[in-house]
């Protein structure tokens, strides 16, 4: 009965994984670093059993003599992490970094008023715990990109822990009910927001249950807390905008980009190339 509810528990998670997703290497026992879905135990608040994939994206030829670097990459609400196969796995095939993409319960990231209830910190960190069993990996370069409710998320994981040098969250900003800690520690982000997104109010306000600050806002407190430049660097792109505050603490910096004519779904391909050129520095 147990192996039914698993397979279950796969086909409704990966229905749509497209022909780059591992569809049928799911194995949770072999510490062997090489492209598969992995399965992570969880309880939740009222002590059920939960059991949630993990996609592992790596070249097909491990070179045994490199660390890589680590890339996490969470899906947006109502998404599957099998959406960030294609975005990034011409950098996996190349062995830039492996990439980990956890897939959230209920499709979503417990933020508070989310359909998840399970707790998202302690999945990730168990996520980061499996790892250490894998060798050629590089816990000092490991990094996290989320889109919208994914975003939030990543953010959270920043604020809360200590396992990223840079995270990059993608249409969204911070929300009142996530500030930063006394106990945040310094890490560099890359936010991005669309000036014409309608889903996350750029200027800040209540949507989905939350209260967003406004986003220049966000990146101005992420400044603030790592004691980075007052007065950001402004670089006209074309008619979007990209704020630089250097200077930080720990040679951090914060990045924001307001793409003018961007909505919520932003180019992820295109925005990729500079999110992973900005991780590598840290």
């Amino acid at each position: 009965m147990k192996n039914i509810l698993l397979k279950l528990l796969i086909i409704l998670s990966f229905g749509s994984c497209d022909e780059n997703a591992p569809s049928d290497n799911i194995d949770s026992n072999s510490y062997s670093l090489s492209t598969k879905i992995i399965l992570i135990e969880q309880y939740l608040d009222n002590n059920n059993l939960i059991i949630r994939p993990v996609m592992i994206q790596a070249p097909d030829v491990i070179d045994t003599s490199k660390s890589y670097p680590i890339v996490f990459a969470l899906h947006g609400r109502g998404g599957n992490n099998n959406s960030w196969v294609n975005h990034l796995i011409n950098y996996t095939n190349s062995g830039e970094f492996i990439g980990i993409y956890p897939q959230g319960y209920l499709e979503s990231w417990n933020l508070g008023p989310e359909p998840s209830n399970a707790n998202d910190v302690e999945f990730i960190n168990l996520i980061v715990n499996e790892l250490q069993n894998y060798d050629n990996l590089n816990f000092d370069k490991m990094y996290a990109i989320g889109t919208s409710n994914g975003s939030g998320m990543v953010n959270k994981l920043a604020i809360e822990t200590n396992h990223f040098k840079a995270i990059a969250p993608i249409a969204s900003q911070l929300i009142e009910s996530l500030p930063l800690l006394d106990s945040t520690n310094p890490v560099s982000v890359f936010q991005v927001n669309g000036a014409a997104d309608t889903t996350v109010p750029i200027d800040g306000g209540p949507r989905l249950g939350h209260i967003f600050l406004d986003a220049y806002e966000s990146a101005e407190l992420w400044a603030t807390k790592f004691n980075c430049s007052q007065n950001p660097n402004i670089i006209m792109l074309g008619q979007d905008t990209l704020y630089v505050f250097d200077s930080c603490e720990n040679e951090k910096e914060i990045r924001y980009l307001r793409i003018e004519d961007g909505e919520h779904n932003l180019p992820l391909d295109v925005l990729f190339h500079d999110v992973w050129e900005f991780f590598k520095r840290f």
